[in-house]
């Protein structure tokens, strides 16, 4: 029978792998179908789609080579977070078997990882793109949704990683 230390110790590698593979899987499409995410980043810094009402169309940007820059840094970010992750992960699988303090100490990297995730979506594109850039007016170019699945994942993943070991 397993213990529950041992159960835990499985459950925060799986997260933990489960985060890498869906930061990686998102870098490598934003990569291989760029255009495609590029011009939801390209809209959501136009604001062409918020309420034509608003009166905050005056922090729209409205230059080409921003919203790739823009998006860069997000893919760039995603794949730095898959990285981590990652590396997060692996750190864990070899300390499986290790003191608690060994095994808490391999979460580095995936805590490292997991926090660039919560800035990708939720300061990104909750904070950034939702409130200054009102992407939450636009029903075409709205990637909230979205970005609060991702975010009501990886905070309690985050919590739950940080958990202290037992031995």
């Amino acid at each position: 029978m397993l213990k529950t230390a041992t159960i835990f110790r499985l459950a925060k590698i799986m997260a933990v792998g489960s985060v890498a593979l869906m930061a990686a899987l998102t870098a490598v499409g934003n990569i291989t179908d760029y255009y495609t995410n590029y011009h939801f980043v390209e809209h959501v810094l136009k604001m062409d789609t918020v309420f034509k009402d608003s009166n905050v169309h005056y922090r729209h940007i409205d230059n080409p080579l921003l919203y790739h820059v823009f998006y860069i840094g997000i893919i760039l970010g995603e794949t730095l977070m898959a990285y981590c992750c990652t590396r997060g992960c692996l750190q864990m699988i070899k300390n499986f078997k290790g003191n608690a303090a060994a095994f808490h100490a391999a979460k580095n990297w995936a805590v490292a990882g997991i926090t660039i995730g919560l800035l990708i979506w939720f300061v990104g594109f909750e904070v950034v793109g939702g409130e200054w850039f009102a992407m939450w007016q636009s029903n075409t170019w709205n990637g909230l949704g979205s970005a609060e699945r991702i975010v009501s994942f990886l905070l309690p993943a985050l919590i739950f990683l940080h958990m202290k070991e037992e031995d």
